[in-house]
């Protein structure tokens, strides 16, 4: 138990930044109609269930488009 407590520093703040992340572009994916590839289905379920980072960054980086 006090291995946890020693990256509770670490881990705290990676999380508070990937739920930001995950509500900055589950917002984009709603507000917007157009992307790269794929549909807007596509993007929430990717965006969902590789929420630890890589489901968005995947958005931003191949389904985001150049409006």
């Amino acid at each position: 138990m006090e291995k946890l407590k020693d990256f509770l520093p670490i881990i705290i703040p990676l999380a508070i930044v990937e739920l930001i992340l995950l509500v900055y572009v589950l917002h984009h994916i709603f507000t917007h109609d157009t992307y790269k590839h794929g549909n807007r289905t596509l993007w929430v379920i990717v965006s969902i269930i590789g929420m630890e980072f890589i489901g968005p960054i995947l958005y931003l980086v191949l389904g985001k488009s150049e409006e």
